[in-house]
């Protein structure tokens, strides 16, 4: 397992990915849509931001983990209370989301085939 990325919601994506591509030279890696949600991840070296457009009053942040086998995942985690997923992405990604010990969102993502 290895860290994948910091999520993070945004009410304007677009002056969001400005932002932290101007001040942190973040460069931008990709673009999805996903649940009527519109994505940007930004990346530098190892590090990522995922930019998630929100108009939800609440602001809401996830830590995701790459994982080689999200369903060997699955089955370790079968005690721990599941958000939602598993879900597969338009770029072949499948990822699932749980709740951490102190609420948090933790997400967990398989980018390459098991």
């Amino acid at each position: 397992m290895r860290f994948h990325h910091y999520g993070l919601e945004v009410p304007n994506l677009e002056e969001s990915v400005v932002f932290y591509k101007k001040h942190f030279r973040l460069q931008e890696e990709s673009r999805v849509s996903f649940m009527e949600e519109d994505i940007v991840f930004l990346a530098a070296r190892e590090f990522r931001l995922e930019l998630i457009s929100s108009q939800s009053a609440e602001k809401n942040a996830h830590l995701c983990f790459e994982v080689d086998d999200l369903y060997e995942l699955m089955k370790r985690f079968e005690h721990i209370q599941k958000i939602e997923g598993p879900y597969k992405l338009e770029n072949g990604w499948e990822t699932i989301f749980y709740t951490g010990p102190n609420k948090e969102v933790i997400e967990f993502l398989q980018v390459k085939p098991a």
